[in-house]
């Protein structure tokens, strides 16, 4: 697909990354000549100098006969107006990057009006990730297929857990329900089979219903508890988006912040959470506010310096469940150094929500894939296809089909109904089907074949 990115800031680059290694033909457009030079280059692809705003250069950049415009600069009311002009250019297809909560609750108001096809709250993506990960507290990952009926939960295994020592195929919890997928073990993953045998200290990752996750992790004696009393360190937009889930889904909910100003502000729209005007950094108030005694903590500040370190400071001194924000992507063999719990990239994630957009508009021009995440340092994909009824895979048992090697079919959903497959199960037309491998570049369901 050609598609056009205005705004080459740090989620126009996410963006303009994640779609080039979906092999996509990027124009990026901005105002600044440095960023379009840098961004262009990076993923060897064409920069438009110009306002992306503008008919003229939009024009320019080929936005007529894109099949997508995606506007991510710096302001809202750009971006709106960028996806107008685009419209008007012959592009039917935008997306807009939209922060303010105040536009966002009313978007969906004018969506159509406007001819945008989606718009994307980097901060609210990024809220959204962190809440999931703090309902399941001892998750260090959490994927979810089938419109969240079926969730792929990564997390440690603890030497004192009854799977150490047995095969795969020999764990009787929840047998049929609940299934392990991969297992990362020091610096090596591996697409499990039911011949591999569980160590402590592996980290795993299981396809199973939310609710039933919970009570295998329970008999499987890990830790998996939900975080009830959370504290927010910096008060910013993801905060309080992350504080509004938090508190409608009963939690209690302390925010840090130092800028007086915006304490007030959050005072006045987060009626349920304790507002404490302070510095997130002074260790002596963060014990003081029971840091040592809370379930979940979030490090959500401005500065990636800062969420790194009291991070590693929290670590230190507490059990919380750790959720450290990072915007930078230069931190991450840092990061990857002093074995942070669990990291969260806002503007990665953007890239990834629309990433699995494009895809979803790819399918009616002959892609299948509907969903699709990279795990393990991007070493293995989870992709969810829809199967069609021209497919070479349906009607016939999984276990005579000459699969890939390193690829499992892990889960079929049909009419509501989630199926964890064995040999005798087949794939029907129209089930959502999803696959895990250490293959990339599949495009339909097809290619799982050898």
């Amino acid at each position: 697909m050609k598609i056009v990115i205005v705004g080459c800031g740090k989620v126009g680059t996410s963006i303009a990354t994640e779609l080039n290694f979906a092999g996509h033909d990027i124009v990026v457009v901005d105002i600044n000549r440095n960023a379009v030079t840098r961004l262009a280059d990076s993923i060897d692809g064409m920069g438009i100098e110009g306002n992306g705003a503008t008919y003229e250069t939009l024009a320019d950049a080929g936005a007529g006969d894109a099949d997508l415009v995606i506007a991510a600069t710096a302001r809202d009311e750009v971006n709106l107006y960028t996806c107008l002009m685009a419209r008007a250019c012959g592009c039917q297809n935008t997306i807009a990057r939209v922060r303010n909560p105040e536009y966002t609750r009313d978007l969906f108001r004018v969506k159509d009006t406007l001819g945008l096809s989606m718009f994307i709250n980097p901060e609210m993506t990024a809220a959204v990730e962190i809440s999931r990960l703090l309902r399941f507290s001892g998750a260090l990952e959490i994927d979810s297929f089938s419109k969240g009926m079926v969730e792929l939960i990564k997390v440690n295994v603890p030497d004192n857990s009854p799977l150490v020592g047995k095969a795969i195929s020999k764990i009787d919890i929840l047998r049929g329900k609940v299934r392990v997928c991969t297992v990362e073990r020091g610096e090596d993953v591996y697409i499990a089979n039911g011949d591999f045998v569980i160590r402590g200290g592996d980290r795993i990752s299981v396809v199973s219903k939310p609710e039933l996750a919970a009570r295998f992790f329970k008999k499987a004696e890990i830790n998996i508890g939900r975080s009830r009393d959370v504290m927010i360190l910096g008060g910013g937009k993801v905060s309080y988006y992350l504080a509004q889930r938090l508190l409608k889904a009963g939690a209690n909910v302390k925010i840090i912040e130092k800028n007086a100003q915006r304490c007030d502000e959050l005072s006045e729209m987060l009626h349920d959470a304790v507002i404490i005007h302070g510095d997130c950094m002074d260790q002596d108030l963060l014990l003081s506010e029971g840091i040592e005694h809370t379930d979940g903590v979030a490090a959500l500040m401005d500065y990636d310096e800062e969420n790194i370190l009291i991070s590693m400071y929290v670590k230190n001194v507490s059990k919380a469940k750790m959720i450290t924000k990072v915007n930078n992507a230069h931190f991450d063999s840092i990061i990857d150094q002093i074995d942070l719990e669990c990291v969260v990239h806002p503007k990665k994630l953007a890239g990834e929500y629309i990433a699995r957009y494009v895809r979803a508009v790819q399918n009616s021009l002959g892609s299948n894939v509907e969903t699709l995440y990279r795990l393990h340092e991007e070493r293995v994909e989870a992709l969810e296809f829809r199967a069609r009824k021209t497919s070479r895979v349906i009607n016939t048992p999984l276990s005579r089909l000459s699969l890939k090697d390193e690829l499992q079919v892990i889960c079929i959903a049909r009419k509501g109904k989630v199926i964890l497959p064995v040999g005798s199960d087949v794939i029907l037309p129209d089930d959502s089907v999803v696959v895990i491998t250490k293959h990339t570049g599949l495009s339909d369901l097809d290619d799982i074949l050898s």
